[in-house]
């Protein structure tokens, strides 16, 4: 997996934390890719937003790690959650983003711009990206919920 690229996604309420977040990972050397409303007033819907993230990493063979933010993260997560292959997990402060990595191998972080502030975000995703997930505990876990998506999506 390529650490370095991330993709970002926002709807119409999360485009100012979406652009701190894009230019903190900037200033730290990540890749970014935007594939999220870059203004206000655009219509765009978060399930429309969730699906290109997700597409997007499923066609990369799951070789990049996704940020979807919303109002709450909570809708953005729903919708990831869908694509087969990824796991999405709402974190809220950093010891969420923290265990997203280590004990649910999240290869996408999802957040609310109306309920964490800026300086959260940065520190969660500094929290989350360098992390790797390592088999123990979890792994029966993980290999559980691998089962499931299999019986579902086939």
């Amino acid at each position: 997996m390529d650490r370095k690229k991330i993709i970002i996604g926002c709807d119409n309420a999360a485009v100012d934390l979406k652009n701190v977040i894009i230019k903190h990972l900037k200033e730290k050397g990540y890749l970014v890719e935007n594939v999220g409303c870059d203004a206000p007033g655009d219509p765009t819907n978060y399930p429309t937003v969730a699906k290109r993230l997700c597409r997007n990493i499923t066609e990369s063979g799951y070789n990049k790690r996704g940020i979807l933010i919303c109002g709450t993260g909570i809708g953005m997560a729903m919708c990831a959650n869908k694509f087969k292959g990824i796991r999405a997990a709402v974190c809220h402060d950093a010891y969420s983003a923290e265990r997203a990595a280590l004990s649910n191998d999240a290869n996408v972080i999802c957040m609310g711009a109306r309920v964490i502030g800026p300086e959260l975000a940065k520190k969660m995703v500094d929290e989350w990206l360098p992390l790797e997930f390592k088999d123990g505990r979890s792994t029966d876990k993980l290999k559980e919920i691998a089962g499931i998506e299999a019986e579902n999506f086939g």
